[in-house]
Parts: structure tokens; C-alpha cells; sequence
């Protein structure tokens, strides 16, 4: 595979001169384009020691316009990056609409280098590489342009490479030990690398193999990759912006036949019954649920405290472990979320607790993709983050309201079921609940907050609205508990109607996860 980028290509100084011109002129033109077109471009260096990939992203910043590039170079992840999952590192930095991203040494160089030294199984290797598919293809489907540059250099040209460095006072600190380490496992990189880019290389992610040896060559060849690849990209979404704008015809209307008048009925005949049967709302997960649970005070109040005092101790042993929570709560409005999220939070330690209210996203988070919000919130090693609302808006809010094409949300289950094995891989306690309340009882707590100053604010019009559309939600919440309520992230259901009984079941739940993560960590 790599001895097509072992051939001694160059570029003559006088031939790099007449072909660099043009090249940067269309580059910047592209780079204003993709700006006005609010597409994402990212751009991974990867490859072997001294083949170029600095220098290369250094030159793309000096022809393009490097207000509108983010560099990012990731070395051994700090304490803070390992205290979350592998990718929050890479969400954290991906660019915004419009904006390029430079990624040396991204997601796939610890991989390579854990696989080269022996440092993790062939199995788990490939399974790195899986979630890096996964997040490609989560990127693309996006709409990120994605270009991966394999910068290659013979085993020989990377000695001089890495000489010629040594022997240059003002370079020579950008060898160092590790890198002749590496210099000495060539074999073990080449092949490793080869199974990097036969399994990776994607139509969404494609890998282009480029020869480092010339300076000259390498960035050429970077840059017209790139220009084509943008220029690409700027026709179909010219194409789909086109075909967004065509009229789609009305739909043929179909003569309906009359019902024969009951004057020419033949003699005898039965009359028929006409009248449409009564519309039965579909059966739903929620349907099954006993919305009669409740409790008593004496009994709450003797919960309450038991759970609470679970939770706080159960935290406490999560926290020294360096463990951390994401409990996400999703339900109708006045379903009960607020106050089961305030009986949480006073069983806790505040200090280790964050509560995100998630509303509509900002222009900085719609600059991004959907995730990228809920990954800059994960939290510390042995931190607590509650979700009031959360990325399962996607299915939701933004199904029903037509936020997301359906091609976007009906994606977003997978995606979302993505995220959370990432997580509860990392060992984060993962708890989801969905607070349920009958629209009877709703209606109720709706009438009661306008009587309430201090509750009055919560009652919007977008509550009544949302009312009016209770069978299409209550069919998207049926599809997101049957599509991502996994065996790692299952949802917990909870019966509402009583505020009481729903805050307990939320506790007890709660505790029940934190146990288990400490008894299979033992």
C-alpha cells in the first residue's frame, strides 16, 4: 500500500512558484464560500514521524485566512481529558459552520501507538477503529466536509528526516526520544497504519496518502486536495439548495364514489353502516403504566429521608473512586421534573453537582452538531451532571416540530445510542427517566400554576401548544424508549400523577444505579 508514496516525488522551486498563485487564490475563495455555505471543514494529519503533517497545517494557515482556522494538536491526554470519555477531547474542538479544523495527531494516533507497543489486543484495536467510524459518520451526517491526509515517508528517508532535524540548532528540540522509538517500530507503524486506512478510509471520511519526502510536493498536494474536496462539496449543497427550493406538486385528488342513495337499493338489501368507527388512540409504552401509584406523606417523608441519606453516602464512595453521573430527565411539562431534580440535588454534595436546563440551543451550539453541546457538559471524575432535557430533544421536540428532517432525527437514535455506550464505557453512571403524567392531570397542574405567583412564569404558550399535539408525542416518546432504551442505558419510567410517589422512585433509582457501578467496580 505504501510503496506508492515511496516514488521521489517533487516540485521544482520555479514549478512550485507558477502553481502556488493560483492555488491560494482559489482557496481563499473556496474558504469565503464554505463560510457563506456554513459547512463545517475538518482536516486530520496522521502518519509517519518528520513526513510533513506540521509544516503542512503551518503553510494551510499562511495561504488561507487563519481567522477562520482552529489548529489543534493532541499529545497524552491531561488529567482533566482523562477524566472523561476518549472523544470529549475532539467534540470540545470540532470547528464551527463555516470554519476549518487542523487535527495533528487526533483520534487515531493513541490507538495506533497503544496497538504498536503492544499495549492493547488486535480485538480492541478494532474496536477503537469502530468508534472512530461511528464518530466519522456522525460528523458527515452533520454535514462536516471531512479530508484525512496519511502523511508516509520510507523507513530510510524518516532517519534523514530525523538527522537533518537533529543537526539544525533552531529544530533540533522537535526530536525527541519517542520519536526514534518509533523511528525503530517502523515495521510494527506501517502495519498497523495499513489496517488504519483499509478499515477507516470511508466515502463520507476519505484517507488521501501523500509522499512527505518534498516540502514542496506534500503541500501542493494537500492544498489541491482540499480545494477539490471543498469545491466538491459547495456544488451538492448548491444542488440540494436547488432542489429545496422546486415546488413539490400537490397531490392528485381521487374521485371519491358516492354511496348509492338508499332509493336504488335493491329490494332486500341491508343498509349499510355508513358511520365511522370512534378513533382509539394507539397502545404506547406509556399506556401500560399504573398511573393510580402513590403514597402517603408519613410514608414519603420515611423514604425520603432513607434514600437521601443512600444517595449522599453512595455518592460520596463514587466520588472518591473518581466515578462520575449523568442522570437525564425528560417528561411532559409540569410532569414533576423540577421537584425530583431539587430532591436529588439536596441529597448530594452541591459542590460536586451541575444542573444544565437545556432550552432552545444558542447560535454558537445550531453553529455545531446537536451533540456537541451535551459533550462540553460531561462532567469531572467523581462530578455530577443533571440534564433538565437533554439530547433526546432530537426525537422529540424537534421531531414533532419539524426542527429536524426526518432523515435527522430517524439517524439520531443510533447517534444518541453512540454517545451513551461511550460513556458508560468510560464508567459513568448513566441514568435516564421519563416522568409521566396523564393529560387530565396536566391540565390540572397547568390551572394550578396560574394561580400560583411564584409558579405563573412557568406556564407558556408553547405548554397549550404542545397539549394540542399529545398523541404525536406520546408516539415519538414510544419510539425513543423502544430504540434507545438499551441494555446499557436503559430508561426508567416513572409514574407521575403523584409527586410523591414519582420524587421516591427517582431516589431509589438513582441509588440503585450508583450501587451498581461500585459493586462491579469491586
Amino acid at each position: 500500500m505504501f510503496e506508492t508514496a515511496e516514488l521521489g516525488r517533487r516540485v521544482p522551486k520555479q514549478e512550485f512558484k507558477l502553481r502556488l498563485p493560483p492555488l491560494r487564490e482559489a482557496l481563499l475563495l473556496a474558504q469565503v464560500e464554505i463560510r457563506r455555505a456554513k459547512i463545517p471543514v475538518v482536516v486530520l494529519f496522521a502518519g509517519v514521524d518528520g513526513a510533513g503533517k506540521g509544516d503542512t497545517a503551518n503553510r494551510l494557515n499562511e495561504w488561507l485566512d487563519p481567522r477562520w482556522i482552529h489548529t489543534r494538536a493532541f499529545h497524552a491526554p491531561s488529567q482533566e481529558e482523562r477524566e472523561r470519555p476518549r472523544f470529549w477531547r475532539f467534540w470540545r474542538d470540532l470547528p464551527a459552520q463555516g470554519q476549518l479544523g487542523l487535527f495533528l495527531s487526533a483520534w487515531y494516533s493513541q490507538p495506533l501507538l497503544r496497538r504498536v507497543y503492544g499495549e492493547e489486543s488486535q480485538a480492541r484495536f478494532e474496536e477503537h477503529l469502530d468508534e472512530i467510524l461511528a464518530f466519522e459518520k456522525m460528523l458527515a451526517d452533520g454535514g462536516a466536509l471531512i479530508l484525512k491526509f496519511w502523511m508516509h515517508l520510507s523507513k530510510k528517508a524518516q532517519q534523514k528526516r530525523l538527522q537533518k532535524l537533529e543537526a539544525d540548532p533552531l529544530l533540533k528540540w522537535r526530536v525527541t526520544d519517542k520519536d526514534w522509538a518509533n523511528w525503530r517500530n517502523y515495521d510494527e507503524f506501517i502495519a498497523a497504519g495499513e489496517q488504519i486506512l483499509m478499515r477507516t478510509s470511508t466515502g463520507a471520511a476519505p484517507w488521501h496518502l501523500v509522499e512527505g519526502a518534498d516540502k514542496s510536493y506534500r503541500s501542493l498536494r494537500v492544498g489541491e486536495e482540499l480545494l477539490e474536496a471543498i469545491q466538491r462539496r459547495l456544488i451538492e449543497h448548491a444542488q440540494l439548495q436547488t432542489a429545496a427550493a422546486v415546488p413539490v406538486p400537490a397531490p392528485i385528488q381521487v374521485e371519491q364514489r358516492p354511496h348509492p342513495p338508499l332509493d336504488e337499493a335493491r329490494e332486500g338489501e341491508v343498509e349499510p353502516a355508513w358511520e365511522t368507527p370512534p378513533k382509539q388512540r394507539p397502545l404506547t409504552v406509556l399506556s401500560a403504566l399504573d398511573m393510580t401509584r402513590a403514597l402517603d406523606k408519613k410514608s414519603f417523608n420515611r423514604q425520603l429521608e432513607k434514600y437521601q441519606g443512600q444517595a449522599n453516602l453512595l455518592h460520596r464512595k463514587l466520588r472518591e473512586r473518581g466515578t462520575s453521573t449523568v442522570l437525564v430527565f425528560e417528561g411532559w411539562d409540569a410532569g414533576g421534573k423540577g421537584g425530583s431534580i431539587r430532591r436529588v440535588v439536596s441529597a448530594l454534595d452541591a459542590r460536586s453537582v451541575r444542573v444544565y436546563p437545556i432550552a432552545a440551543p444558542t447560535d454558537e451550539e445550531r453553529a455545531h452538531h446537536y451533540l456537541w453541546r451535551f459533550w462540553r457538559r460531561l462532567p469531572r471524575a467523581g462530578e455530577v451532571a443533571i440534564f433538565d432535557r437533554s439530547w433526546y430533544g432530537r426525537v422529540l421536540v424537534e421531531r414533532i416540530e419539524g426542527f429536524a428532517s426526518e432523515r435527522e432525527w430517524r439517524r439520531a437514535y443510533a447517534e444518541i445510542n453512540q454517545f451513551e455506550r461511550q460513556l458508560v464505557r468510560h464508567g459513568t453512571v448513566l441514568i435516564k427517566f421519563w416522568l409521566h403524567v396523564t393529560p387530565q392531570e396536566q391540565l390540572e397542574r397547568f390551572e394550578l400554576r396560574k394561580q400560583i405567583s411564584f409558579k405563573r412564569w412557568k406556564l407558556t404558550d408553547e405548554d397549550w401548544r404542545n397539549r394540542e399535539r399529545w398523541e404525536d408525542y406520546e408516539q415519538a416518546v414510544h419510539d425513543m424508549v423502544e430504540r434507545t432504551s438499551t441494555h446499557v442505558a436503559p430508561w426508567v419510567l416513572v409514574e407521575a400523577n403523584d409527586k410523591r410517589y414519582a420524587r421516591i422512585k427517582v431516589l431509589r433509582a438513582v441509588c440503585e444505579g450508583m450501587l451498581r457501578a461500585i459493586e462491579s467496580s469491586e
